[in-house]
């Protein structure tokens, strides 16, 4: 070892000399140094010239010395000394309680020795002594005489103390008549070898001193903590972020470090949570002691989860651990103690479960016993219900499992599928017939019409209900909606008596509902259905959208105007086999049948209905004998117009009685055609000009409760006896064709 010294002290003692010691230190001198010892004269005796070494002792002549080496950073009065009994060399004095500290550097143990011990000798040392104490404790107690413990040797007692404090203390009785001279004691400043010397090793792994203090090391792998003294493993920071994985403590299955503090992080992608599998055969911890107490430990934390500390020879926790969380930590914690082989953790992210259903009243597709995170599924409405979005409605969409454990799209809902308010008919109302009263799925309506006056075409009523596409539908029907026909050949005021109408009885309101006014040219019509007139082809030569009006028996001027309905013709529509002549010389009214369409429905109540179309069955062949009504405004007896309805019932005779009645003033060279369109029927009772067009209505021989269109008021030979009629059940085609090509959702009476 090479040191840089500061100081050579050089202490030296005589043996037999009565001079006097000189000991000098000598700080500059780089070669030699020269130490001289005189008598009292002070002349110079001795001169001894020494080369510089460490640690150098030299005896010769009467002389001792002893050299040491300061180092540059220690201080010269605290690294060495000497303590002299009081008086010596001379007899120390009685009753002497003396103490001396001695201090030397921190870092540095102190080397004591005596080279003169001269004390009164006593057992125990009761009397006169030396006690020296360190570090709280007593070092030595010296009395009596000491000689130098081996040849050449100079030192009679020596104490090294590994500590920088020590005390010594000299006490002497009330006697010291033998003349005892004392001692005499050194001490230096000594390296301590902190790695050796003590009991508590200063150093957890590898200890290194030096001159004045040590400094611990660690192995490879390993870090010193902040206390200088403590190695540990630097097993923190690592993050596992795969979906599956190990984790071990160091070293495993070899002993895992001491002093240490591992922090492992498990940090998954959002939307799974940690599970964590422990065999019981992976898992060999320091037991805990007697208190219960883990000094090496194992805690697993996530979020406000917290298991462990968990330790011992077998993993004393489940099996399985189970998280709410992404994100778990792992720590491991050790002490000095003894060491065991540690453990292994598998660990894998379970992804996170979504519910079975994503919205209510809807199926997923695919169907699966359980959904995770990033499952995709179709959501569709079961029947009958529909998502409502801003823009349109649909019945399915997509859905993925999310990290937060709810499906995507789950803010929509599937409702039941609106229908609206049922639609609307004519003449019509429609009222819920099912629990629930709103439109929506499996809601039932009733179509009613409005009774008296209308009906539906077939039924009594019919039901529909909003099915799953949206529509009303009626099982039958489909989504054809039900059409209310206008009731036909039922007055309202049914007819009491009977008459002519030359020369007959006034109609009452309700008698012939059917009934229709043409105002110009001045004749009748009679009502089929809602938008159609029946009349003969001859009134509408030259009126081809005459006047009309519905609803009254009289057709005075106010009257029209106020309790008249007035119809406004679209269309008129003559048979197509109707000969056109002059009126005046005109002796053919074969197909005298004519229709005319209205511009708007005529609205039915009890002074407006229609009267019914003759059947094609044999009970409509008409029977001489058949009694039927006629009405009109037509010329009465005395040639005058009436202003009111006049009616009269007449029989169906045979077609040779209208034959042989002879127009007044014809000649027998005029020849009037007679044909199997024409109902011949009267007798005293007739119908006459102003009443063509009107109906010849016969009870219904298949429901007597209403009356049927039997014939039209065409022409007669005499007024008063016998008239012509047009036979309509010869024409049921042709006006079918006619209202069905010219309006194809019409309905007409049955």
């Amino acid at each position: 070892m090479h040191l840089l010294c500061r100081h050579l002290v050089a202490s030296v003692s005589a043996r037999g000399s009565k001079g006097v010691t000189k000991v000098q230190s000598f700080g500059q001198n780089k070669g030699e140094i020269t130490v001289t010892s005189a008598p009292e004269s002070g002349k110079p005796v001795a001169l001894i010239v020494l080369s510089l070494r460490i640690g150098l002792q030299v005896s010769c002549c009467a002389w001792s010395l002893i050299f040491f080496c300061l180092p540059v950073w220690a201080d010269a009065a605290s690294m060495y000394g000497e303590i002299l009994s009081p008086s010596y060399p001379q007899g120390y004095p009685n009753d002497v309680n003396e103490t001396w500290q001695i201090q030397v550097p921190v870092g540095y143990g102190i080397h004591l020795y005596f080279t003169h011990l001269d004390l009164e000798p006593s057992q125990d040392c009761e009397y006169d002594f030396v006690k020296i104490l360190s570090g709280g404790r007593v070092e030595g107690v010296l009395c009596g005489q000491k000689k130098p413990r081996a040849p050449g040797s100079w030192i009679v007692e020596e104490f090294h103390v590994p500590y920088n404090t020590l005390t010594m203390a000299f006490q002497s009785d009330f006697s010291n008549e033998e003349r005892f001279t004392g001692f005499a004691a050194y001490y230096i400043a000594v390296d301590l070898d902190e790695c050796m010397d003590f009991v508590d090793e200063p150093c957890s792994h590898y200890c290194n001193n030096y001159i004045g203090g040590y400094f611990c090391s660690c192995p490879p792998d390993y870090f010193l903590y902040e206390d200088n003294k403590t190695c540990g493993v630097n097993c923190s920071g690592n993050v596992f972020t795969e979906p599956t994985g190990e984790i071990a403590s160091p070293n495993y299955p070899s002993q895992y470090p001491e002093n240490s503090r591992c922090d492992y992080r498990v940090a998954l992608s959002p939307g799974y949570s940690v599970v964590l599998t422990i065999h019981s055969g992976d898992f060999d911890v320091e037991p805990a002691d007697s208190n219960g107490t883990c000094h090496d430990s194992l805690t697993i934390v996530s979020g406000k989860q917290h298991f462990g500390p968990y330790c011992g020879r077998k993993f004393p926790g489940p099996p399985e651990i189970r998280t709410r969380n992404n994100i778990l930590d792992i720590i491991f914690q050790t002490d000095h103690g003894t060491q065991h082989k540690g453990w292994k953790i598998r660990y894998y992210g379970d992804p996170v479960t979504c519910p079975m259903s994503v919205i209510s009243n809807s199926v997923l597709d695919p169907k699966k016993d359980r959904y995770v995170l990033k499952d995709i599924v179709k959501v569709t409405c079961v029947e009958g219900y529909e998502i409502v979005t801003q823009r349109d409605s649909i019945t399915s969409f997509l859905s993925s499992c999310q990290e937060n454990g709810e499906w995507s799209n789950s803010h929509l809902s599937c409702v039941p599928v609106n229908c609206g308010d049922p639609p609307r008919v004519d003449n019509a109302q429609a009222s819920y017939v099912s629990e629930l009263r709103e439109p929506l799925y499996t809601a039932a309506v009733r179509y009613q019409c409005e009774a008296p006056y209308y009906t539906l075409e077939n039924k009594e009523h019919v039901i529909y209900q909003c099915s799953a596409s949206g529509e009303w539908v009626n099982k039958e029907m489909g989504t054809k909606l039900p059409k209310c026909v206008p009731v036909c050949g039922v007055p309202s005021n049914p007819i009491r008596d009977t008459g002519r109408i030359f020369g007959g009885t006034r109609a009452e309101k309700g008698n012939f509902p059917w009934q229709v006014y043409f105002n110009d040219p001045r004749a009748s019509g009679v009502l089929i259905s809602d938008r159609w007139v029946m009349t003969a082809a001859h009134v509408l030569e030259g009126y081809d959208k005459p006047p009309m009006y519905a609803g009254v028996i009289d057709v005075r001027r106010e009257s029209l105007k106020w309790e008249a309905v007035k119809l406004i013709p679209e269309a008129s529509f003559i048979h197509p086999d109707w000969k056109e002549e002059p009126t005046e010389t005109r002796i053919d009214f074969d197909n005298d049948i004519a229709l005319l369409k209205l511009k708007d429905p005529v609205k039915m109540g009890p002074n407006i209905s229609p009267i019914c179309l003759p059947g094609k069955s044999p009970e409509y062949e008409l029977q001489e004998g058949t009694l039927g009504y006629i009405a009109g405004w037509g010329q009465r007896e005395r040639g005058r117009l009436p202003a009111d309805l006049w009616k009269a019932q007449i029989p169906v005779v045979n077609m040779d009685k209208c034959r042989s009645v002879k127009p007044d003033g014809s000649d027998d060279s005029i020849v009037y055609i007679f044909t199997d369109n024409m109902i011949c029927a009267g007798g005293g009772k007739d119908s006459c000009q102003g009443d063509s067009g009107g109906a010849y209505a016969i009870q219904d021989p298949l429901n007597d409760t209403r009356y049927y269109v039997a014939g039209l008021i065409s022409w007669g030979p005499k007024c008063g006896t016998f008239g012509l009629y047009t036979k309509v059940a010869r024409y049921l085609d042709w006006i079918r064709e006619t209202m069905s090509e010219h309006e194809d959702e019409e309905a007409w009476q049955k």
